[in-house]
């Protein structure tokens, strides 16, 4: 009786950590089919250097048009610049780090100028609240970022 009740435990026990190692196996492998990793959002897609046309990449936000924007997409917006930044440092770091030239460079001032205005369309919201107490949460916020 002892032996059939430790012997039930032990199964059971290696049934549930077999379909536990399964389970995280077929996420693994579920994020492999679907091909994407994490850490690829930090590089650029493969471009062959000989192409002949130029990429062309889209200028900097301008604050005009930043202040027609709410606070949610001006979050968003802020959220992507900031993946893109951090994906053209990473790529100008890794290229520096072979020895080859950076293309493109131009990129990175239009994001941090896109950035900046971001953060000057929002101190100006926070400066025009009629709500001292909200005006200072505004501020702290935009500084945050």
């Amino acid at each position: 009786m002892f032996v059939s009740r430790f012997i039930g435990r032990t199964l059971s026990a290696a049934a549930a950590a077999k379909s536990e190692t399964s389970t995280a196996s077929a996420a693994v492998a579920a994020a492999t089919r679907s091909g994407h990793n994490p850490l690829e959002e930090f590089f650029e897609l493969d471009r062959s250097q000989d192409e002949d046309k130029p990429v062309a990449y889209g200028r900097s936000w301008k604050a005009s048009e930043l202040r027609l924007k709410s606070w949610e997409d001006l979050q968003k917006l802020w959220y992507v610049l900031l993946k893109e930044k951090n994906m053209l440092m990473t790529q100008r770091q890794m290229l520096h780090a072979q020895n080859l030239r950076f293309p493109n460079p131009e990129r990175l001032p239009k994001v941090r100028k896109s950035m900046c205005r971001i953060k000057q369309v929002l101190t100006e919201r926070a400066i025009e609240e009629p709500d001292p107490r909200r005006t200072v949460d505004m501020k702290r916020m935009v500084n945050a970022l």
